[in-house]
Parts: C-alpha cells; sequence; structure tokens
C-alpha cells in the first residue's frame, strides 16, 4: 500500500474542474464537477500519512482521514466509504460546504510549496460515489427500543442525532417549523454550494430508516395547528433533544437604519433558495428580496455574507459589494468563497464600515468610513478604528445585513423559564451529559455553542445521542429496580 502514497513530491494539488464564471453566475448549481475516478485516487495519493495526521486533530469530527484517502488511492472505495462514515453523518455535505482551508486542508503538514491534499473534494467523492452504487442504506436497529425521543429541529445537529438514536433502536421524531427538512442547509446555504436534491436524498434515507418527522411544527407554549406546547412535547416523549439553531438576526442602527430595502440575510437567503426549490415568495416577486437590476451592498464578511454576494450575482443584480470592517486577512469566510465570489464579479471593500443609510422612503447608498487595524484584544484579534475624515458613499438600492446570528429568547417563547441560558442566550448544558436544566432535556449544536460551523454541529448532535441513550438506559435500569 505504502507506495501509493506520499505522491505529493511528483503529482500537483488539484481541485475538481469548476465551471468557468461567466457560466456560473447564471444558475445555481454547484459549480465543482465530480472527480472522474482516476483523478480522485491520484489527489489522495498525494497524502504523506504522517505520524500525527493534523488534519484529523483539527476536524472537529477527527475523521480517519489519512485511512480513507489511502483506501481511495488504493480505488477500495467500498471501504474508504465505511471509514468516512464511521465519524461523519453526512461526509457529502461536509465535503462540499465545510471551510476545508480552516480546519483539514488548512492544517496539512505537507511541506510548503506542496500545496495540502484536497480533502474536501475527496470526502464529497467518497459519498457520492457510494450513493451511486448502493453502498448507503437505511438504518436497520438490531432491536426496537419502546422508548421514544423528541427531537426539536430537522438541521445537521438534529440530524445527526436521529441517526445515532435511531441505531440504537429509538423511536426517533424530529419537530421543526420548517416544510422542509435541513435547517440552513436547504434555506441558508445556496444551491451552488450544496444543491438541495443533497439533503433531499439523506430525508428519503432517515424516512426508510423509521425516523419519523412533523413538519411545519414549531414549539410554542400552547398547543395549536401548526405548533405544539413544549411542555406536551415533554409529556408525550421519554427525552428530548433541542437542535433549533441560532436564527435571530443581529442588527444594525445608525441614521436610515429603518429605509425600505435593507434587509436580513436570511430572509433573502431563504427566498432565493425557496424560489429555486419552485416555491412562490412574494416578497421575491414583488423585488423587495431579488437583487435582479439592483445596486447591492452586503454588510459582513463571513461565509453568510458570501452566500449572499454570490446570489445577488446569481439574481442579475447591477452590481454587488461586501463592505467589510477588517481586511481581506482577518475576514473570517473562507479564502476560497472570497476567490469564488471575485471570480464571479463581487467587489469587496475592505477595512470599511457602515455609519448610515440614505433614500426616502427606500435606501439609495450607505454611508460608510475607513477603518483601520489597531492592537490585539486578548484573544489575538486585531481592533478596528476610523480614519478621520474619511467617509464615502456607496450606491445601493438592497442592502443585506450579514452580521451574524444570535439565539432566539426559548424559555420565554416556550413558556419555560426554568430552561437556564448564558448571557449571550445560549442554553446552558452540562458539558459532560449535555443535559439542560430540566430532566431529560439535552441541547446541542449552535443553540449551546453560538453561530458555528454546520461540521460541529454534527459532532454535538452525535455526542449528546450518545449521552441521551446513556441517560435513557439508566432510567430503565433504575425503573426495572424499582419494578422488583
Amino acid at each position: 500500500m505504502a507506495e501509493r502514497m506520499l505522491k505529493f513530491v511528483s503529482v500537483a494539488q488539484e481541485q475538481p474542474d469548476k465551471r468557468p464564471a461567466e457560466a456560473r453566475r447564471k444558475d445555481f448549481n454547484e459549480i465543482y464537477a465530480e472527480f472522474v475516478p482516476a483523478k480522485a485516487e491520484a489527489q489522495a495519493s498525494r497524502c504523506s500519512q504522517c505520524g500525527v495526521p493534523f488534519c484529523s486533530v483539527h476536524c472537529p469530527l477527527g475523521n480517519n482521514i489519512p485511512d480513507w484517502l489511502m483506501m481511495t488511492a488504493a480505488g477500495r472505495m467500498e471501504e474508504a466509504y465505511e471509514l468516512s462514515s464511521a465519524t461523519n453523518t453526512f461526509p457529502e455535505i461536509c465535503g462540499r460546504i465545510c471551510p476545508q482551508d480552516r480546519l483539514c486542508e488548512g492544517n496539512c503538514v505537507i511541506e510548503e510549496g506542496f500545496e495540502s491534499v484536497t480533502i474536501g473534494a475527496v470526502e464529497r467523492y467518497i459519498t457520492d460515489t457510494a450513493f451511486d452504487n448502493g453502498w448507503v442504506r437505511p438504518v436497520k436497529p438490531v432491536a426496537e427500543r419502546d422508548e421514544s425521543v423528541a427531537i426539536i429541529g430537522a438541521g445537521p445537529g438534529g440530524l445527526a442525532a436521529a441517526v445515532q438514536l435511531r441505531e440504537q433502536g429509538y423511536q426517533v421524531h424530529v419537530y421543526d417549523r420548517y416544510d422542509r427538512i435541513g435547517g440552513l442547509l436547504m434555506y441558508g446555504i445556496p444551491g451552488f454550494k450544496l444543491e438541495k436534491d443533497i439533503v433531499l436524498r439523506r430525508h428519503k434515507l432517515l424516512v426508510d430508516s423509521g425516523v419519523q418527522f412533523h413538519l411545519g411544527k414549531g414549539i410554542g407554549d400552547t398547543d395549536g395547528a401548526d405548533s405544539i406546547a413544549f411542555s406536551t412535547l415533554r409529556a408525550r416523549h421519554d427525552s428530548v433533544l433541542i437542535a433549533t439553531g441560532v436564527y435571530k438576526s443581529r442588527d444594525i442602527g445608525g441614521p436610515g437604519a429603518g429605509l425600505g430595502g435593507i434587509v436580513r440575510a436570511l430572509d433573502y437567503l431563504t427566498a432565493s433558495n425557496r424560489v429555486s426549490l419552485g416555491d412562490r415568495v412574494a416578497e421575491y416577486d414583488n423585488g423587495e428580496l431579488n437583487a435582479a437590476g439592483k445596486s447591492v451592498v452586503v454588510i459582513g464578511g463571513g461565509d453568510t455574507a458570501m452566500d449572499c454576494v454570490r446570489t445577488a450575482i446569481r439574481q442579475g443584480a447591477r452590481s454587488v459589494k461586501c463592505l467589510y470592517r477588517r481586511d481581506r486577512a482577518n475576514m473570517p469566510g473562507s479564502v476560497r468563497e472570497v476567490k469564488n465570489a471575485e471570480e464571479e464579479g463581487v467587489e469587496f471593500v475592505w477595512l470599511a464600515a457602515p455609519q448610515g443609510f440614505e433614500g426616502e422612503g427606500s435606501v439609495s447608498g450607505v454611508r460608510a468610513s475607513r477603518m483601520k487595524l489597531g492592537l490585539p484584544d486578548a484573544s489575538g484579534r486585531q481592533s478596528v478604528e476610523p480614519v478621520e475624515n474619511s467617509a464615502f458613499t456607496l450606491e445601493a438600492d438592497l442592502v443585506v445585513k450579514a452580521l451574524g446570528f444570535d439565539p432566539e429568547p426559548l424559555p420565554t417563547l416556550w413558556g419555560q423559564p426554568e430552561l437556564e441560558v448564558s448571557r449571550w442566550g445560549t442554553l446552558m448544558v452540562d458539558r459532560k451529559t449535555f443535559m439542560t436544566s430540566l430532566p431529560g432535556v439535552f441541547a446541542a449544536g449552535d443553540i449551546v455553542r453560538g453561530a458555528s460551523l454546520v461540521v460541529w454541529a454534527i459532532r454535538d448532535g452525535r455526542d449528546a445521542a450518545a449521552q441521551m441513550h446513556a441517560w435513557l438506559e439508566e432510567m430503565t435500569a433504575a425503573q426495572a429496580e424499582v419494578a422488583e
């Protein structure tokens, strides 16, 4: 096997072929082609099989990356899939949307000048190959259990937990306020990064595994036609996992902040994704959430901002600018996504921050000032300071606020004041058991750690499921002891 590896000295790093920018500006299809088998094997063979695999160390899931790269290089694809899926519930999704340049690939130890192994694209190739060959099968537990669990949220964390609990034989019920599963995978991430049939394919697999979905069913403090009270949910199930994510958009103030044409990133992306799925969206049809023919300014520098600017390009915007208060080196978004956005025609306005908005009724411009980087804070991140007398105005018919997300006030919304939260509004849990202040109620993902990556949500969902299983086993044993 060894002679197949360590070829980084003779084989150059390559990503799958990328569609030309002019072509991809016209649709929402994924921009990368599939690897052909020979190319995937060649790229996998570049792995140095190092003694301490920092790619695995820096993967939140601890994926066995060197091992499945070795299997891929040898053409042993079914084994590669078994290794990949052993630690990752949704490897084909992580292979598409994980910021590999900040995680596995960014920590590859191949010598400078030879470039890292193409890990993400190979991960995607492995699972897509497995689906094509019928190796991905529904979960079939060894034995069914009587206990039922409720999972609130059909995003990546909740779905990962559902798979793990179903494997243990629990009766798994997933509740979500949206009409399709996936959460941000479906409605927040555009199709050019993750085509929706990839998520829908997983939905079918979960249904075939026996997971029961209650879609269009929000959680509240009372029962209703399209909602269920949290107290009812607790009474109905033996245990509950809260995996709602964080959906409260951060806002921006300043003069003119209430003008029309200033919208939240999630509203904008959800409308676009719904239209792509064939839904009618009134706010899109009337132009409120449609960038066609407009001068667009997106405020923010994370991956959500990149999704917004690239969506605006595809909707036919007249111009698209991204306003970010730090420089390129300090941008939190994926380096690869920034490059893709620039290729597609997005203009980045670095070291600039909004001060207010101009317009009468509707926005016509963003007033901004130049910024400069100051001294680093305790975390090492540089502060930003305004440059005196540096004001300028950007033309804008549509402004999208991509400033991040905070938790919704769940204790208030659900009538559960005893559900403890942190000073940031995230749910407080025991870090070992994932249990909240309510017995038998667990929480995982962004609602606990704050807005983060999909791969962390999957990790948290898997870990929380293991703790729920341990707690339910303990409860079952205790009840049996009492019965005796």
